[in-house]
């Protein structure tokens, strides 16, 4: 049956972003390679990024003062002023980067758009994750524009309660198992799962998690965004149950 309701992540669904976090976590390996190996600094920034979510949150700034903390720790309080403000202008370089639409976004957006009511479901700094939106020129095409603290089943539920949709018309499209497939499912929704080349390690689930979302008859995978219609077509075509 085809969804009512198509829910759409932002980052790395609609754009890119998570190539923007592995430059600038490459920049500051090399910047701290006189302190530290590269898989310890690696390791200790994604620690110090989960456990500030809660103080944080998600997105560039809590990504920049993270770096700040661990650059200070494994110097052990020797790192430099100007290394500081170094780190500092990448997170500001990050939060100027322009938006860059994945291809096919902006076309499969505009036909869904046509015959689907479509909400964008985002996590992130509020303000710059609406800037983003704006940018990419696809704000029109949604009903609703929901910037979130998590996305967890009970962020989803108050998300459609507030647009009166029930979770068996939803369908949410995104790259992150965590974050866009498994609570959808959870709460009695479908989801389509399109893939990044790249995942941050705190949206990645182990090997028995990911096989247990990918199981599911209500969870879907393709290789590109430009695929999400004809699935759609072939879910119309399917007898109802």
């Amino acid at each position: 049956m085809r969804p009512a309701v198509l829910g759409f992540d932002a980052d790395d669904t609609l754009w890119d972003s998570e190539s923007h976090f592995d430059r600038t976590e490459s920049l500051f390996v090399e910047l701290l390679t006189p302190f530290a190996e590269p898989d310890e600094i690696r390791a200790q920034l994604l620690a110090y990024e989960q456990q500030r979510i809660a103080i944080y949150g998600f997105g560039i700034k809590g990504f920049t003062l993270s770096m700040i903390e661990v650059a200070v720790d494994l110097s052990n309080d020797e790192i430099s002023a100007a290394d500081i403000r170094e780190i500092v202008r990448w997170g500001q370089s990050m939060l100027e980067h322009p938006v860059e639409l994945v291809p096919g976004a902006e076309s499969t957006v505009a036909s869904l758009a046509a015959d689907h009511r479509l909400l964008l479901i985002t996590k992130g700094d509020l303000h710059h994750q609406r800037r983003k939106v704006s940018e990419s020129g696809l704000a029109a095409h949604f009903e609703g524009i929901e910037v979130v603290a998590e996305k967890d089943p009970a962020t989803y539920r108050e998300v459609l309660e507030r647009h009166s949709v029930r979770p068996s018309e939803f369908m949410m499209v995104g790259n992150s198992l965590r974050s866009d497939i498994a609570p959808v499912i959870a709460i009695g929704g479908r989801a389509i799962h399109v893939p990044y080349h790249l995942t941050w390690g705190h949206e990645q689930f182990d090997h028995d998690e990911a096989n247990a979302i990918t199981a599911s008859p209500d969870h879907f995978s393709l290789s590109s965004i430009v695929e999400v219609p004809e699935l759609l077509d072939r879910l119309e075509s399917e007898p109802q149950q």
